[in-house]
Formats: structure tokens, sequence, C-alpha cells
């Protein structure tokens, strides 16, 4: 089944700029079996860990955060872009390539006793998802790991993240 979900992982030259390779997993979505498969996998290796929120990055992390949560048996957080939720937020700022961003999460989603699992799309530079490690962090919860649908591992994303735990179901390149 890995190599389907492969095969519905569609590349789109110069999106959504000249020079990049877009990994769009629309197709996949599509697919009920292969979702299905795609977030069995995602949170396969984390079932032992007593998971008790996973955390969700904007905005295609909610489509797979959601089924994940719902397969852990376990609430899921959301975390944005700053401005975008309705309660008292934390925030934690990142570096991008020019400037910084942030990314905001409730303040009574997770704290001491709760079990993360991150959730989201892409790994790529890692910048999201160390950030999104910290804010998890910050409210005391233990974040027992990362798991991705993709990694793209020319971009060091692992690097960034650091010595924290890491899955992804699919590597490009393929090794």
């Amino acid at each position: 089944m890995l190599e389907t979900l492969y095969g519905l992982v569609r590349e789109v030259a110069d999106f959504p700029k000249p020079g990049i390779l877009f990994r769009d997993i629309t197709p996949l979505l599509l697919e009920a079996t292969a979702l299905g498969d795609a977030v069995e996998r995602m949170v396969a290796p984390f079932r032992p860990d007593g998971v008790t929120k996973v955390v969700a990055v904007e905005s295609r992390g909610f489509v797979l955060g959601a089924p994940s949560a719902l397969a852990l048996s376990a609430g899921l957080v959301l975390v944005r872009k700053p401005g975008k939720l309705p309660a008292a937020t934390r925030r934690e700022s990142y570096q991008l390539e020019y400037g910084t961003d942030a990314l905001e999460m409730h303040v009574d989603a997770l704290g001491p006793g709760d079990r993360a699992l991150l959730i989201d799309d892409v790994l790529a530079t890692g910048g999201t998802a160390a950030a999104t490690a910290r804010l998890v962090e910050s409210a005391g919860a233990d974040l027992v790991g990362l798991s991705f649908l993709i990694e793209l591992a020319d971009l060091g994303g692992r690097k960034t993240v650091g010595a924290r735990r890491l899955h992804a179901v699919l590597k490009y390149p393929r090794t």
C-alpha cells in the first residue's frame, strides 16, 4: 500500500513559484482507503505512547490531525497563525528566510499531564514544526513525537527539529 500512497502524491512543477516542485496530497485525500492507510501509518509508531492530544498545524495538518486524533482516541489541538483563534492564546515566534512569523494555540489546550503528538502534512525546512514543538513544550505537555505524511529530506527539517522523535510515512527523495 505504500507504493499506492506514493502514487497518489501529485507533483506540480513551479508551484507556488518557479523552481519549486510541490507535492500535492489532494489526490490521496480523494481516496478513502488510501487516506485511512496514511493516517494509520502516521499514528502507528505512537500508539503505545498514551497520546492524549493530537496537535495539528494549520491548515493541511488539520485534515490529517482530526482522523489521527480519532484513531488514537485523543483530543485535537489546533495551532494557527496569529489572530485566528477566538480565546486567549500562547504564541511562539520563529525565523523565516526573510523575517519572522508566529503560531498560536489556546492557553487551555494543553498542560502538564498531556502527552501530545504533533501532526502535519509535510516536513520541509522544519521551522513550523520546531516552533510548534516549542509551543507544546512551553505549555508543560510531554511531546511524544512528530509525525508527517511527507518528509522533504533535502530541506533539512530533521536537523531543525532537533533530537525530538520524528516519523514520516513518505520520504523524498525516495531512498
